[in-house]
């Protein structure tokens, strides 16, 4: 047996860090993934005996692995076992390679991860496993529950929900505690003339609810990550996942009876570098691409968070376009300051966490507005790419739906008039989560 790290300094990594990628390097996922083998093959079945009692001698101490163990599940043969490795091996918090674990992983999946520095065994793991769709074993989600629990027991809430359809292979740790990023809630506004403290050229996160507009400066919504706010008369909420660089904006009010109005959290979980938000008073987890409640009450209620449209686009424009707007302050109420990059170009290579397979029909990090019409068909656009037809008045349009310029963003309507809800993002989140979109490039 080996130590490696006690639960009191993965707390504090947890608590010290300051946004979902915190507490460490996670990876290089926006390199050319590496070409792998052949999936390995997957047993049917329960897991072998032994193979099953070396895991529950693993997760019953995740931060303090039992060598033999590990290398018992990796003399097992069973692949699925392999996602179980991983999850341990993310919590390894010195970011270097660990001998058995690595071997184990060798063993069970054929491959072996890259050595370069560039490289955290652990995204390339999980990314390889993603690729191949290899499946979970039987009882995975409660041996996931116990490694998890071990270092965060504020997750349990998420954890225990059996009847969930959430696909746990893809939950993986953003580096934080739950509620280490903490939200704004209600935060101190300013009218559009006293908005000067922020540099023109910044970007904001522009939004118009019944005729009321406001712009969130990504400065401080990379730090805060969500806001819970009212706005024209409506209880909204607007969470960014940094990662996948996606403002979305969600009535949080007029819910079905029974739910009542949500109040937005960060879980510190995420889902192939995807947000996992949560209710902190159901405390069910949702999806912050979607609005999919995935977990707890609002899950067993099928609630799915209404939508409208966020303008990504810069302080000068939106103000020129909606001079009665209203902006955040330079101290939203929390007494610190906000520096222009928080993340200091964290994510210019590429998503830094585990995404699996990749669509290459545009770069993973290329900026693209997406939507899913009434009929259910998503349709994404590249964003340089219509922003030039456009001012060259040439118009964008695919499968009925027209972008158009907004105060220096883009929005999309139906050809039939009506506006669509509408959010940027990077491609590479757009299209994991909508495979099969439809893709406007200029001609």
């Amino acid at each position: 047996m080996r130590w490696v790290r006690s639960a009191a300094v993965v707390a504090a990594v947890l608590l010290g860090a300051t946004a979902c990628s915190a507490g460490g390097p996670a990876g290089t996922s926006g390199s050319e993934p590496a070409v792998l083998p052949t999936a390995p093959a997957v047993p049917a079945g329960p897991v072998r005996p032994t193979a099953s009692q070396a895991l529950d001698r693993l997760v019953a101490a995740p931060l303090d692995l039992d060598d033999a163990a590990v290398e018992e599940v990796g003399r097992s043969g069973d692949a699925r076992l392999a996602w179980l490795l991983v999850d341990l091996l993310r919590f390894q918090l010195d970011f270097e390679s660990d001998p058995p674990l690595l071997d184990g992983l060798d063993r069970l999946t054929g491959y072996r991860a890259p050595t370069d520095p560039s490289t955290v065994a652990w995204v390339a793991y999980a990314d390889a496993l993603l690729r191949w769709d290899t499946p979970a074993p039987p009882g995975y989600l409660d041996w996931k529950r116990q490694i998890y629990l071990a270092v965060e027991p504020a997750w349990e809430p998420f954890f225990d929900d059996d009847a969930s359809t959430l696909d746990w292979r893809h939950v993986m740790w953003g580096g934080v505690a739950r509620d280490a990023i903490a939200a704004l809630v209600d935060p101190t506004t300013l009218a559009a003339n006293d908005g000067s403290w922020l540099p023109d050229e910044d970007v904001v996160f522009g939004v118009v609810v019944d005729g009321q507009a406001r712009a969130y400066p990504r400065r401080i919504m990379e730090v805060h990550e969500l806001a819970n706010d009212t706005l024209g008369g409506r209880r909204i909420g607007i969470p960014y996942c940094t990662l996948c660089g996606t403002a979305v904006g969600y009535y949080l009010d007029r819910q079905p009876a029974g739910v009542g109005t949500l109040e937005l959290r960060t879980s510190g979980l995420l889902q192939r570098s995807n947000k996992l938000m949560y209710d902190a008073r159901t405390e069910s987890l949702l999806d912050q691409f979607s609005g999919q409640a995935l977990t707890g009450p609002l899950a067993e209620k099928s609630i799915e968070l209404e939508r409208f449209s966020v303008v990504t686009t810069t302080w000068a424009e939106w103000r020129h376009a909606h001079p009665e707007t209203t902006i955040l302050a330079a101290d939203p109420g929390t007494g610190r300051d906000y520096e222009a990059d928080p993340l200091g170009g964290r994510d210019d290579n590429g998503p830094i966490f585990p995404i699996g397979q990749r669509d290459d029909r545009l770069p993973v990090q290329e900026p693209v507005v997406g939507v899913v019409t009434p009929t259910g068909v998503a349709v994404a656009f590249a964003v340089a790419e219509a922003k030039a037809e456009l001012a060259a008045g040439q118009p964008v349009t695919l499968a009925g739906v027209e972008v158009r310029l907004d105060a220096g963003g883009l929005i999309a309507v139906l050809a039939s008039g009506p506006e669509l809800p509408t959010s940027q993002s990077f491609w590479f989140a757009w299209s994991q989560f909508h495979p099969g979109t439809l893709l406007w490039r200029a001609p």
